[in-house]
Parts: structure tokens; sequence; C-alpha cells
């Protein structure tokens, strides 16, 4: 039993990067439609950008707070250039383009940075074990920052003017426009948003997974069946959905053994397909033809 309680609480521990990372795969499907398969590897790369500021002797927090500032930089460059053009695109060729962004990061990753494995360090201490050894220092502060992200999101998109126009622009483009939001503009917040976020989740996970270009490819995986688990169009649901994805995880690791641990995943994600296709918390949507 204790080790049931431990894998839980170690479960929502890492569960919670799983529930940022959905989170901003949710962000980016709101407005777009589209899952960005790049998320990921976008948030690699700044953690490796914050990985060589503290290699230069940056503060940790300094070096935090600039690679999330560079994210949230990228995701507005992407959205601008790369996929503003292709709004009316087939679906096809905008998938094809997030891929082709996954190998981009992910080769300019390895190209500038290595290929070889490196240590992150974490900002919470040691890996002593808290609770009786329930949870690691690194994971309860993990949680902590994910509580306080999503308490600082929902007061931006619930009582921010740029937060309330984000929301009504990712319900219906058309009308706002009508009313004069500016959906071009809106939509860069909401991808440089989504990428700032992805990129605290790289730096939360980087300590646990250590530091190389292919180390949020599992994360992603997690955190697609988390959003498709509570619901691609609910932010709510994407943060139960991925701390229930890492619960599930940990649970399935002390049963099974933790090579099933992926597949366990993408069998999750075609469960939910096949029988709640808008998942736990998402909406069903009926259109006339």
């Amino acid at each position: 039993m204790e080790d049931v309680l431990q894998q839980v609480i170690s479960g929502l521990a890492t569960g919670s990067v799983y529930a940022i990372v959905a989170l901003a795969l949710v962000m980016i499907y709101q407005t777009t439609h589209h899952v960005n398969f790049a998320q990921g590897e976008m948030a690699m790369f700044c953690t490796y950008l914050a990985w060589a500021l503290l290699q230069k002797g940056v503060p940790y927090w300094l070096a935090f707070a600039a690679a999330t500032a560079i994210g949230f930089v990228v995701g507005a460059a992407v959205e601008r250039v790369v996929i503003r053009p292709l709004a009316q695109a087939p679906v096809l060729a905008v998938v094809v383009v997030f891929i082709g962004l996954l190998v981009i990061f992910n080769s300019v990753a390895g190209w500038a940075f290595g290929y070889s494995v490196q240590t992150f360090p974490s900002p919470f201490g040691g890996g002593t074990g808290l609770w009786g050894g329930m949870v690691s220092a690194h994971q309860l502060g993990s949680l902590v920052v994910t509580v306080a992200l999503l308490l600082l999101l929902f007061v931006f998109f619930r009582f921010t003017p740029w937060g309330l126009a984000l929301r009504a622009v990712a319900e219906n483009p058309a009308s706002s426009s009508l009313v004069g939001i500016r959906v071009g503009s809106m939509l860069a917040l909401g991808w440089g948003l989504a990428s700032a976020i992805g990129a605290v989740a790289g730096m939360l996970v980087a300590p646990i997974v250590f530091l190389d270009p292919n180390m949020m490819m599992s994360v992603l995986l997690y955190a697609f069946a988390g959003a498709v688990l509570g619901g691609i169009t609910s932010p709510v649901g994407a943060v139960v959905g991925g701390l229930a994805v890492g619960v599930l995880e940990n649970l399935v690791g002390l049963l099974i053994g933790n090579e099933l641990k992926l597949s366990v995943a993408l069998a999750l994600i075609i469960g939910v397909l096949l029988v709640r296709p808008a998942g736990l918390f998402g909406r069903v949507s009926v259109s006339r033809v």
C-alpha cells in the first residue's frame, strides 16, 4: 500500500509537467485546430538555451526567465512566419510543416549543442526524499511551479483584456475581428504563451531525464495522451489529463514494469478516441452540412 501511495504522489509530480505541455498543446489547438507536434522540440531548444546561459555563470532563475522569454519570441515568430501563411492550407500540409519543425529544432539543437547527454541543475536542491522518501525536492518544487503557473494563466485569461481577447479569438475569430480584435496579434500571443509554457516544462523535466535533443519525445507523447484524455478543447481537462497520465504511468511501471509505459500511453490515446473522442471535459461540436 505504501508503494502505491508513493507512486501516486510521485506520479502527480511528474504529471504536473505533462499537464503544462498538454496545456500548451490545447492552447495551440484552440486557436488553430491543429496539434503542434513540434511543441516538445521547441521546449527542448529553449532548455538548451537556458543550459548555455548557466554554463556562462548566469544565475538559475535569470536563465530560467531568459529562456522563457526566448520561448515566447520563438513561438510568436513561428506563428507569424510559418503558420499564418498556411491558414487556408490543407490539414495534411500543416501536419507536414509541424513534423518539419520538429526535425529542424531537433537537428539544430544537436548541431549547436551536441548530442551527448548533459546534466541540468535543479533549483530545488538535491535528490533527498521528502515525506518518507515519497517525493523528491525537485518533484515537489515542480508541482509548486505548475500550480503557480496555472494560477497566473487563470488570472491572465479571466481578468486581463489580452486574455479575454485571446479567448474570444479561440472561440470565434471572424466575430472577434468584427468587434475590433486584432486576430493576427492574438494568435501570435497565443503561440508565444504556449511556447513559453513549453519552455518551463522543458526546464522542469531536464533535471529528471537529463538534457539531450530527444529528451522531450516521450514527454510530448504523455502530454498528448493527457490532452486527449482530458479533452483537446479544454484547458482544465488538459491539466487533469496530464496529472492522471502521470499517475497511470507510475502505476503501470509498478505493476507490469517500465517497458510498456509508452505503449500504455498510446493505448490510452486510442481508447479515448474510440470511446469518447471529445475527452472527459471536451466539448462535442455538431455542424450541419
